[in-house]
This record gives C-alpha cells, sequence and structure tokens, in this order.
C-alpha cells in the first residue's frame, strides 16, 4: 500500500471516514528523517518518514512526546499514528504553528515544573534514540553508575568503534575515576528530562505558548537538561533566570555541565565525525585539569 494511503487511512479510521487530504508538502525536518505536513478538513498533522527498520525509533518518540505531555507543563505536540508502509516507517503528529512571540521566562517556568515529574530510578522503561544514536535507558539506582556505562561510556565506545585514538580511551578512563569528585556525593533527583534540549528543539506557538519536541527522554539528572541549552547559544538571561528563581541549581553546576554536555558532543562526533573529536577531547582535558 502506498505510504500515504496508508498514514490516511489510519487517520480516517482515528478522526472519521469522511476527512479529505491535501497532497503533502515536504518541509525541513532535521538530517535525519524526511518531514511533511498534510493538511485535512481544518486539521494539519506533521508526519516523519524513515526506513522501516527505524520504527523503534519513532515508536519511541512517540512514547516520550506523551510522557512530556502526561507532565502537563509544557504545550507537546500529541502523537496520534505511526506504523510501516512498504519499506517506510512514519510517525504522525499534531501539527503546532511556531514562530510567534514568547517569553523566555515561561519556559524557564515550564521546564523547572517539567523536572519535578520524577522517577524512583534513573532511565526509562525503555531504550530510545539520541539523533539517530541508540540511548540505553535500563533503570538504575545510582546517578554516577548510570551515567558513566550508559552515558559515558557508550559513547567512547561507539567512538573507538568509528576510528577514535586510543588516547580517548584513557583519557575517559581516568575522567570515569574522578567522576564521584563532580558529583562531590551528590545524588539528583531522577527528573523527568527532554533529554535533547538544545535551541532547535523548542519553539512558541503563534499563541505564545512554549513548546518542546524531537524529544530523547529519561529521567536523570536535570542539569543535564539544562546543560544542553548552554552548548549551542543558550536559551536567553531571562530563562535561566526563571528556572532558578523556581528550583536554582546547585553548587557544582558550572563545572558539571562540561561533564554533561561531553555525552552530546561525542554523539555528534559519533554521528558527524570531524572536528568533534578533538572538542571532546579537549572538554576531557579540562575538565580533569579540574580535579586532579
Amino acid at each position: 500500500m502506498n505510504i500515504w494511503r496508508e498514514i490516511e487511512t489510519q487517520l480516517r479510521s482515528r478522526f472519521g471516514d469522511r476527512l479529505t487530504f491535501s497532497d503533502p508538502v515536504q518541509v525541513g525536518g532535521g538530517s535525519i528523517n524526511e518531514a511533511y505536513r498534510l493538511k485535512s478538513d481544518g486539521r494539519s498533522f506533521f508526519v516523519k518518514l524513515n526506513s522501516a527498520t527505524r520504527l523503534d525509533m519513532f515508536e519511541a518518540e512517540a512514547e516520550g512526546l506523551q510522557a512530556l505531555r502526561q507532565a502537563d507543563a509544557l504545550r507537546i505536540p500529541e502523537p496520534l499514528v505511526w506504523g510501516v508502509s512498504g519499506s517506510k516507517a512514519f510517525l504522525v503528529m499534531e501539527h503546532l504553528t511556531v514562530g510567534g512571540a514568547g517569553s523566555a521566562a515561561q519556559l524557564g517556568e515550564a521546564l523547572a515544573a517539567m523536572h519535578r515529574c520524577t522517577s524512583e530510578q534513573f532511565g526509562w522503561h525503555r531504550d530510545n534514540t539520541i539523533g539517530s544514536t541508540p540511548q540505553h535507558n535500563t533503570p538504575e539506582e545510582s546517578w554516577l553508575h548510570f551515567w558513566s556505562e550508559q552515558r559515558l561510556g557508550f559513547q567512547i565506545d561507539l567512538a573507538l568503534e568509528a576510528g577514535a585514538s586510543r588516547a580517548l580511551e584513557s583519557r575517559g578512563a581516568e575522567l570515569t575515576e574522578w567522576l564521584p569528585a563532580f558529583l562531590d556525593g551528590r545524588e539528583p533527583e531522577a527528573s523527568l528530562l527532554h533529554g535533547d534540549l538544545w535551541s532547535g528543539n523548542y519553539a512558541f506557538t503563534q499563541k505564545g505558548e512554549p513548546t518542546i519536541f524531537d524529544p530523547a527522554v529519561y529521567y536523570g539528572d536535570r542539569e543535564t537538561d539544562i546543560a544542553m541549552t548552554e552548548l549551542f547559544g543558550g536559551f536567553g538571561a531571562d530563562f535561566y533566570a526563571a528556572y532558578n528563581n523556581d528550583w536554582p541549581l546547585d553548587s557544582g553546576y558550572a563545572l558539571r555541565k562540561t561533564l554533561y554536555n561531553l555525552y552530546h558532543i561525542l554523539n555528534h562526533y559519533n554521528m558527524f565525525g570531524g572536528g568533534y573529536l578533538s572538542q571532546a577531547q579537549n572538554m576531557i582535558d579540562r575538565l580533569l585539569s579540574e580535579v586532579r
């Protein structure tokens, strides 16, 4: 069956048999998926397509969006239908019209509210992806062990498989030994995280509602979300002031944000190669210089 016929069949099953659809229009969707806007009878849908082998990625994204929606803190697009047709997997969600003027302070307050949704363990009930890279989320009681094994250790292993020098392995091993010094006995709450919160994954709707999307959800240290907001340009002073007014960041965050962003820089190397490796090595050296 043609993939658009399958999508329309599933949407009619959900919203009514009499829906009529306009031709899909391709829109910007990043470097991983094809993205389209599909309209029908006053409704607008956002459609992602990828290889049929990536259905699990879309299923995890749909569950992640549902988890963020249940927090009832931010405007999250609703996942609607997903599946496979022929060689393609698809995910269809509510299309939000973004680009409106919004309050960075409101975004900060709303993110703090979302982070107050907590779990007894770090991780999540299923694995997902960070970009196109597998992200393991096996639940653990120790944040230090979770971050060491399922975040830094996993990305370093991938980098070595991709051809990174053994210097990364030795530096990474030393950094792992020093992880307790960065946490300094701190055991954070396991907060609901977006997981991939850079400036391209938030916006304001035309009504001014703050929205976040394209998640890599798990439960972890809330500082990891805040750290990533600083990685590619930052979210603005009002955002950080509002977040800290609602839930102040703990002492030591200024150092730990480099540790937490190391995960994302390693992941960028594993997806794109290039200068991200030297950036990761410099970050490790900078971290080690603070604790040796």
